[in-house]
Parts: structure tokens; sequence; C-alpha cells
């Protein structure tokens, strides 16, 4: 049975947020899982403490890490990233990812929709440089344990999965809400709005994980092929983009995920997805 790729990709990502958040029991007892796959990080983004999570969130552990006292360099967490981008770029945030996935529910509410300007796509490196890396390390307390910048205060995912559940359940996590909670709770009602209007506006202009899987799109094994050959240059790929790439310009963008919707507008099948030692089109 031939199935169509967008109900394919959404099958994949259904399963992937379920594998991801499978105890789903804890909201009811505001706990969160803490067995042993807790350990292991999942290749997308989504909250240590959102009580379904099954996984560590991978931006979580390389801030926690770099922000411990003696500045241990996680080789488990880099290497895990750097695995799964060369392995499959963007292919995460397209397929994997729950948080992709929610901002894509987001994005059908109805409402007019707008693209995002491109200066604003470069904000998400300077949250990785100065969020992820640099903050953990240079902001310690006085036994020099580094805070986890970005989960601390920017991550709106943070704040949906993990924050509010565990505040509408616990009283006295609620009695020490103060002015950083709605710093948060205010970058978490912009996040939702932005989804609304904009396609994966969180991918686009916040995610550090974004940054990492983009910048090795360009070498991942799993990639986008355009054969020039059968390119008539109609431009229904770039058009079709919600990322806001061409895909005949820069088939290996930082900013493509992958999705495919390209490869099924292309009149002609010049557009291939898949991994390199696949057969190619003649």
């Amino acid at each position: 049975m031939n199935i169509p790729n967008k109900l394919k990709r959404k099958l994949i990502q259904i399963t992937a947020f379920g594998f991801s958040n499978s105890h789903v029991g804890n909201f009811a007892s505001g706990k969160i899982y803490t067995g042993q796959w807790k350990q292991f990080c999942n290749p997308g983004l989504n909250c240590y403490s959102c009580p379904a999570a099954s996984f560590a969130c991978p931006i979580g552990a390389l801030q926690a890490v770099s922000g411990s006292i003696d500045f241990k360099f996680s080789f488990y967490v880099i290497g895990f990233l750097l695995a799964v981008g060369v392995f499959l770029g963007r292919f995460v945030c397209g397929f994997l990812c729950p948080f992709g996935f929610f901002q894509e529910l987001l994005n059908k509410i109805p409402s007019p929709k707008f693209k995002v300007p491109r200066p604003f796509l470069y904000i998400k490196y300077v949250i990785l440089i100065v969020f992820v890396i640099l903050l953990p390390v240079v902001l310690t307390n006085y036994m020099g344990i580094g805070k986890p910048a970005f989960c601390q205060f920017i991550c709106p995912a943070g704040t949906l999965e993990g924050g509010i559940p565990l505040l509408s359940m616990h009283d006295e996590l609620r009695q020490t809400i103060g002015s950083l909670f709605s710093l948060k709770l205010t970058i978490l009602i912009i996040t939702i709005i932005g989804c609304i209007l904009s396609y994966r506006f969180f991918c686009k202009t916040l995610c550090p994980l974004a940054v990492i899987y983009g910048l090795l799109n360009k070498i991942s094994f799993y990639h986008l092929n355009v054969n020039e050959h059968k390119c008539i240059h109609c431009g229904k790929c770039a058009k079709t983009c919600k990322m806001i790439v061409d895909p005949v310009k820069s088939p290996n963008s930082v900013e493509c995920i992958r999705c495919g919707e390209c490869a099924e507008v292309c009149p002609t099948k010049a557009i291939s997805i898949g991994y390199k030692f696949e057969k190619k089109n003649s």
C-alpha cells in the first residue's frame, strides 16, 4: 500500500510523541518519571520535567554537564547529538521532535499566516552560544555550579510541559512563583501566538537544537538531492516550503526539516530525499 508522505509523516510524529511521553499517568500524581530510561536523551526537544517524559532533553543535559562544578565535557551528550545529526540531520525536527509536532498543530488554527523575517532566523544562533554554551559555564553559584540558562530563562517547551503541570499539582511550588515564571509564561504565550501565525515559529527563531542539527544537515547521510537534469526551475518547491527554503538553490539548508513536501509537488520528480547510499535518480 502506497501511503502518502504527509500521512506517513504525521503517523511517525504521533508515534514519536507518544513514545517520548509514555508516562501520561504521572500528570494526575504530579510526579516526574525518574526511571532508568531517563538517563538517555530524546533526539528532539522534550522537557525532562514533563511528568510524562520518558527521556532527558538533549539541550537540558548539555547545559547540566557544562554547568557542573568541574566543567565536565560530556562525551555522551555531544556524541549523541553528533551521531543523530550526522545520521539524520533535521529529519529529527521534521519527524521525531514532540515540540515540533505541537507547533504544527498550533499552526492549523485558522488565522492569517505570515513569514518570519529572515533576520529573525539568526536569533537561535545567539541563544545557542549565549544561553546553552556560555552562561552555564560563566554564571555559577558559590559552589561553582552553573545555571541551565536556556531552560531557566527561555524554554517555552519546559514551561508548557513541565512548569504548568507541576505548578497545577503542587501548592508548595505555586507559593514560589515570581517574576521569572512571569517571564517564561510571556515567552510561552508569544511562542504559541507566533506558531499560530507562522509555521514552526519556535524552530525558526529560538530553538538551539535546530541550529545543531541544521549545521549537520550539510554532512548528514539523510539528505535532499536535486537532479539538475530533471529540474525545470518552475519554483513550485520553493513556494511550497514552509521553512523558507529554496531546495534547488540550497538543498542542504540549515532550515530544511526534511519534511518532503517539496518532493511531493515537484512535477518532474527531480527532488528526492533519502540516504546517500541509496540509488539516485537517473
